[in-house]
């Protein structure tokens, strides 16, 4: 629609200025305006205050006003049409990944906080009958796009598929992993869909008041926990670190829908031509049970192996704190941390490490920490069950030796 100015009828009278109720007309000199009249020295410019409410219309005694209608437009989209919580689920391999249940989890709790439906986002080839594993952890819904173009995770190819199942759907919330994965592509989809997106969340919850989601993360160095907002865009767009919320128990009595869509998947810029998996004999320290880590304090890369020594025989992944991985003693593969990985073990012994506030958020939710530190006041030790303090060149060894006389 659009409110049109017939400029050789137009007599600068004034009368429409007055009839409008949104003060969007205004009188403009034409020289100045570029519209040149024999007769009338001045015309009606319309602002784009306008709303086209036509009321200017009918008082014009000249006819010199037109609302051209045009074709019916189709009703704005307003944040009351995107409902629901959907979940991304991981798969590599055709094996959804720990962390996509974990967020099913919370999002379950979350849906039902908002009276909605929690839906699973499942792209792959032959993922089908993993969907129900899906229901199983909680959702009502499951969107599956099955195609040999996701079998393997290609950017370009999942960027697409979940931007257009974001604008045909419209959920309220989407929760995505902080995997080298989910920190790919979900970025470029917030872009697409034009709204925001918090990375490395380590909490959410709903604002009762306002019913906006609520996501926390680490700020300034991890010196303050932020809590951000999106109220003005959707969806509000939430990435989470692997281990941050527990993984619910499967319900195989539950039910639920598999609704598969279709896309025409175009080739991206970008081919897999082959998987190598990282430190294959190493155990991940994001999936480990136990977790013996060492920091600055062990004094040198060689003392490493009093660490590894440990955690061979507790069966343990070995871990490491930001200083000694940027130190050059071990790999960022081990690094715990706000930088590294948020881990949640049944037991982790912390060697040498002060305990700064960027390496407790990556494993504070441990169920059991144990720590050796020489120094007494070291801020590990607030958050330690057990603490020890001693030269951890005498306390490891006896720890180790311990284990291996039974």
């Amino acid at each position: 629609m659009a409110l049109e100015i017939v400029s050789e009828k137009c007599s600068g009278c004034g009368l429409c200025i007055k009839a409008c109720p949104f003060g969007a007309l205004s009188l403009e000199m034409r020289d100045k305006v570029g519209k040149p009249h024999e007769k009338f020295k001045r015309i009606v410019m319309v602002d784009v205050s306008c709303n086209l409410c036509g009321a200017c219309v009918p008082v014009c005694k000249f006819d010199a006003m037109k609302l051209d209608k045009g074709e019916p437009q189709k009703a704005a989209v307003t944040l009351s049409d995107y409902k629901n919580v959907w979940v991304y689920a991981e798969q590599r391999d055709g094996v959804i990944q720990d962390v996509s249940f974990e967020l099913m989890s919370k999002g379950r709790e979350l849906a039902n906080q908002r009276g909605c439906e929690l839906v699973a986002v499942l792209l792959g080839h032959n993922m089908k009958e993993k969907a129900q594993t899906l229901i199983e952890h909680g959702a009502d819904k499951v969107l599956l796009v099955d195609h040999p173009a996701l079998a393997q995770f290609d950017s370009d190819a999942y960027t697409d598929v979940f931007s257009e199942l974001t604008r045909k759907h419209k959920p309220e919330m989407v929760i995505v992993g902080g995997t080298s994965v989910g920190r790919t592509f979900i970025p470029r989809v917030a872009i697409r869909v034009k709204t925001g997106l918090t990375a490395d969340c380590t909490g959410l919850d709903i604002d009762e008041k306002e019913k906006l989601l609520l996501q926390t993360r680490p700020a300034f160095g991890g010196n303050i926990m932020a809590t951000i907002i999106c109220p003005n865009h959707r969806p509000q767009m939430a990435t989470v670190r692997h281990k941050v919320f527990k993984k619910g128990k499967p319900d195989a009595s539950r039910k639920g829908a598999v609704i598969e869509e279709v896309f025409d998947i175009k080739s991206g810029r970008s081919k897999v031509v082959e998987v190598v998996k990282e430190m294959q004999n190493e155990i991940n320290v994001a999936e480990a049970d136990i977790i013996v880590s060492g920091g600055r304090g062990l004094g040198g890369p060689e003392k490493f192996e009093l660490i590894r020594e440990l955690a061979k025989e507790l069966g343990a992944a070995v871990g490491a704190s930001r200083g000694a991985v940027d130190a050059g003693w071990i790999s960022s593969f081990h690094q715990v941390g706000q930088t590294g990985k948020t881990v949640c073990p049944k037991l982790y012994i912390a060697c040498g490490i002060s305990g700064a506030i960027q390496h407790q958020v990556g494993m504070s939710s441990s169920g059991t920490i144990v720590a050796i530190n020489k120094d007494p006041n070291a801020p590990i030790f607030d958050i330690a069950d057990y603490g020890i303090v001693g030269d951890l060149n005498e306390v490891v060894p006896a720890f180790t030796k311990a284990l291996r006389e039974g």
